[in-house]
């Protein structure tokens, strides 16, 4: 067992947990000041926030799987991502702060009706709920394959859940942003160590560039093909609008102008992770050649020196749990702000607001680590996340809302969402519809 990587982990752990017992006094208060921050994060906060949330696992160990067979043109993802953070913080970040709401379905109610809200809450909360399960799978992927002799998957699981779901119940948003200032610096320093020594492995960039293989893409940046970036482009950018989580963090930001300058510098923080991270793909195909694609960036780093094995293991880590800190804290304003406080307990107190707050997200917390224990293996949450492409009808409706309600009616929201919500059934009952569309 090597002891360094593993230590280096454990004192990442220890540092979360020290910064979010720091700030716990920031969260004070009720719903307002544990799910929102107070509203009053600035955009220094805002950025690494947003950040954490789009670089996870897919953003990392998934562009080098794709980088080991496409080359370069895999960091397009996080391009998408890059270009999405921009938009919403040119168009819309400032004016999702000005409207003083805490959840889009709440949004949806004030200019449409209480259905269009009861609708949009539960489209969100099953999206939200599959992408932070998601995140308990990918924790333990990364912990197992990186520390085969400490951790099994299971137990990487575990550990994963303790830390992210820890930070969410003691701080909640205002430690989701201050952690993810360290996360983001992590995940930064361990792909950008990665990608230099693995290339100085292989000799060098020229020697990069000369021995990949004939039949290698290498730096075509067309390669994963014309019809996947423009996908990723569309799906991710119509997304950054319309997912709770992600404009959550405009709603917490302490005003309009710190909304929009957070957001759009997040889409130049993001932006070069995903092409260093294919760098690193690139490399294993030197360094690593006949591999499983999968394991091309986890094989990379085990042949590196343990110090720095440990920090790109402790990046990619952080890539996981920033994500999912901020996808529960998006889980449960939903939960009680659109479901307890507006149809059960609307007189709720501040006290009781925190009190709730802090059950809703243990309550979610469980549910969601014991789905993603249940269904891993059976692939069911890799196919449910086809349905983050039906955000596209929570982007509609919310940007005719922003800037054409003229044109909107109230039963608008409602049958528009639920028309997407009858589309995504379909595509469960009958699978074989994917077929007939990828012919078209």
């Amino acid at each position: 067992m090597n002891l360094i990587p593993f230590g280096i982990v454990c004192f990442y752990i220890v540092l979360l947990y020290v910064i979010t017992w720091v700030t716990r006094r920031l969260s004070r208060g009720g719903m307002i000041a544990y799910l929102l921050a107070g509203r009053r994060l600035p955009f220094w906060v805002v950025a690494p926030l947003l950040t954490g949330l789009a670089v996870g696992g897919a953003s990392t160990i998934g562009v080098a799987e794709n980088a080991y067979k496409y080359g370069i043109s895999a960091g397009w993802y996080n391009a998408a991502w890059a270009v999405g953070a921009i938009l919403v913080g040119l168009i819309a970040a400032g004016r999702y702060r000005k409207m003083e709401v805490n959840t889009l379905p709440e949004l949806f109610e004030r200019h449409y009706s209480t259905s269009g809200r009861v609708i949009g809450v539960i489209g969100q909360l099953v999206l939200q709920i599959v992408i932070t399960s998601v995140q308990y799978v990918a924790g333990g992927a990364i912990l197992s394959s990186l520390l085969p002799d400490v951790f099994s998957f299971k137990t990487g699981m575990f550990v994963t859940a303790v830390v992210f779901v820890g930070i969410t119940l003691i701080g909640g948003f205002w430690a989701a942003g201050l952690t993810n200032i360290i996360n983001v610096i992590l995940i930064y320093v361990g792909v950008l160590l990665g990608a230099v020594i693995a290339i100085g492995k292989v000799g060098g960039f020229g020697e990069l560039v000369a021995k990949l293989p004939s039949d290698h893409p290498g730096f075509n940046l067309g390669a994963i093909g014309l019809g996947l970036i423009i996908a990723w482009f569309i799906v991710v950018c119509t997304m950054v609008f319309s997912v709770q989580s992600v404009v959550q963090v405009s709603f917490a930001a302490k005003d309009s102008y710190s909304a929009s300058k957070g957001f759009i510098l997040a889409g130049l923080i993001i932006l070069p992770v995903g092409f260093i991270s294919a760098l690193i793909g690139l490399s294993a195909t030197i360094l690593q050649p006949g591999i499983i694609p999968a394991e091309a960036l986890p094989r990379t780093v085990l042949s590196l020196s343990p110090i720095v094995a440990g920090l790109v293991l402790a990046g990619l880590w952080a890539a996981d749990v920033s994500t999912a800190s901020a996808l529960l804290v998006g889980s449960a304003t939903l939960v009680v702000g659109d479901l307890i406080k507006r149809f059960v307990v609307p007189d709720l107190k501040e006290k009781g607001e925190k009190i709730i707050s802090r059950i809703s997200v243990l309550i979610l917390s469980i549910f969601t680590y014991i789905l993603a224990v249940s269904v891993f293996s059976a692939g069911i949450l890799e196919t449910l996340l086809l349905g983050l492409s039906l955000t596209t009808a929570y982007t509609l409706v919310t940007l005719m809302t922003l800037f054409w309600p003229g044109i909107c009616r109230r039963a608008h929201a409602t049958w528009t969402l639920l028309m997407s919500m009858a589309a995504l059934g379909l595509w469960f009952i009958f699978p074989q519809l994917a077929s007939f569309f990828n012919k078209i």
